[in-house]
């Protein structure tokens, strides 16, 4: 699933005329980039959610033949949904045939060379709900993982919220409390996941939400929220105009993964 429906805000004024997805870099819509990047490690079947200039989406999709795989549209018409809203309303697409295949979340704004299949090896292996590729970098909000790399807590500007029993749940019992926190590691989340579909009938939230608020609802009742750590590889959010700037640079100097 491509999360493909915000406002784009802060890429003002680009998206007072065209929906975040089809801003463009050296001549490629983000949406088209994030599609390629899916093609290319094996999907063949992705469903993308829009609300804002919604039209527009569905129409480049169509004049591109959806980039030769199934692409489905899921409408946030009335109100946009946040990314657990919008799972939830897409659910049904995961769900056809009771199928059992895990599934990438991934924001259209983030360009990335985060390795796929390491990252799907990682979240099979550890047999989470929910995998998270994340680093070690500076952000305001921040998610809390343990020396295993399940999801304990989160981080909001320097305030630490920590999960019920959390702490105990990073280190062997016969270790101290101040060992238990010297094992956290407070990571920025990258805007990709890996998803088992077992997660999706477990989501009890309604209306718009974000998932990080269903995986710490569920994290905090035993289930398994994993970390991928994805330190090593490009990252860019491509939320603001400056940021758009900067890859551009990256291009010119040849220090961008885009061709």
């Amino acid at each position: 699933m491509i999360l493909a429906a915000g406002l784009g805000t802060r890429l003002r004024p680009l998206t007072d005329t065209i929906p975040k997805a089809l801003v463009e870099i050296n001549g490629r819509t983000l949406l088209e980039i994030t599609i390629e990047r899916l093609k290319k490690f094996g999907v063949t079947e992705i469903i993308v959610n829009v609300h804002h200039h919604a039209g527009q989406i569905a129409g480049y999709l169509k004049s591109r033949q959806n980039f030769g795989i199934q692409i489905a549209i899921s409408r946030e018409d009335d109100l946009l949904l946040d990314t657990g809203g919008g799972l939830k309303k897409a659910a049904w697409f995961f769900l056809e045939g009771k199928s059992s295949e895990h599934f990438f979340l991934h924001n259209v704004d983030v360009l990335s060379t985060i390795d796929f299949k390491q990252m799907l090896e990682s979240h099979k292996k550890s047999d989470a709900l929910a995998t998270l590729a994340v680093q070690q970098r500076a952000s305001s909000r921040q998610l809390l993982f343990g020396q295993n790399n399940l999801l304990i807590g989160r981080r909001i500007n320097n305030t630490d919220s920590f999960l019920a029993g959390a702490t105990a749940n990073t280190c062997h019992s016969e270790r101290s409390e101040e060992s238990a926190f010297s094992s956290i590691s407070p990571l920025a989340f990258s805007g990709i996941h890996v998803i088992s579909p077992r997660l999706l009938p477990l989501i009890s939230e309604s209306g718009a939400f974000s998932i990080i608020d269903t995986y710490l609802r569920l994290a905090a009742s035993g289930e398994k929220i994993a970390a991928f750590r994805a330190d090593n590889f490009y990252w860019r959010d491509l939320g603001r105009p400056e940021d758009l700037d900067q890859v551009w640079r990256e291009i010119n100097a040849g220090a961008s993964p885009l061709p």
